[in-house]
């Protein structure tokens, strides 16, 4: 896992130093920081209390291909609707979440075996996330990198590779016995970490504070092509609640520095 991180980095920051060399972008790069909520098989679906539960934290470093500026001659590109409005994000990032069990099935009015089973289980997933997205800006990229306090909204898409590392258990003792796990998640856990591919999607804003610095938030969500991030994956035909692969929702700030 490690060489195929440290190739896949590799790759990804050599193309962009590549695009710079060949076709004269500009550079940007900043650090993004947010509470990252976690959907998966831990909790009620559709159920506040889970939602707002199993949250954890995101850091990350990102990195800008600016399409419209030449910083090797101080001076704009070609002016094309392309380059005024589209900018290309690298990003390797990292989350961590605790997970347990939320909503109705828990709740202290349910005394039974089954539902001491699940408040007793707990779990954690941390991911390292590493890709690519391409971000749209419906306003000028330009008009907004001259005028201070200007505003610059933005939507993107694209993908990413990650490293999943998850653990499950229960306080009642080791998974996988009749004691401590209910039917549903016997020998449906795992605590043996992975790589998945996912698509991340994001809706958020710049803020002009100086001429080479900018403020960011962003509201994202990324769907992993795997049920196994969580630790969790009961099998989907006979729990179709289960069905669903996990997914996050993160919400983050960020500092934007341009490079000259």
């Amino acid at each position: 896992m490690p060489k195929t991180f440290i190739i896949t980095l590799l790759l990804l920051f050599g193309l962009s130093n590549t695009a710079h060399a060949q076709f004269g972008f500009s550079h940007e790069i900043g650090a993004i920081a947010g509470p990252v909520a976690f959907q998966s098989d831990y909790g009620e679906r559709h159920n506040f209390a889970t939602n707002a539960g199993n949250t954890g934290y995101g850091i990350g470093i990102i990195h800008y291909l600016n399409f419209s500026y030449r910083a090797e001659c101080n001076c704009y590109t070609p002016e094309t609707y392309f380059n005024d409005h589209f900018k290309l994000r690298s990003e390797l990032s990292y989350n961590k979440t605790n997970l347990k069990h939320y909503g109705k099935w828990v709740d202290p009015s349910k005394t039974g075996l089954i539902a001491n089973q699940l408040r007793a289980m707990r779990g954690s997933t941390a991911v390292t996330n590493i890709g690519m997205q391409l971000e749209f800006f419906p306003l000028s990229v330009r008009q907004f990198t001259a005028t201070l306090g200007s505003f610059a909204p933005f939507i993107s898409l694209g993908g990413q590779f990650s490293f999943y590392s998850p653990k499950a258990w229960s306080e009642l003792g080791p998974l996988n016995t009749q004691i401590s796990t209910p039917d549903k998640y016997l020998y449906a856990t795992t605590n043996q970490g992975g790589t998945v591919w996912s698509i991340v999607s994001s809706v958020g804003c710049r803020y002009k504070l100086t001429p080479l610095s900018d403020l960011m938030v962003d509201l994202r969500m990324q769907y992993y092509f795997s049920n196994w991030v969580d630790g969790l994956n009961p099998d989907p035909t006979r729990y179709p609640e289960n069905r669903a692969n996990d997914w996050n929702v993160w919400f983050n700030f960020g500092y934007i520095y341009y490079l000259n």
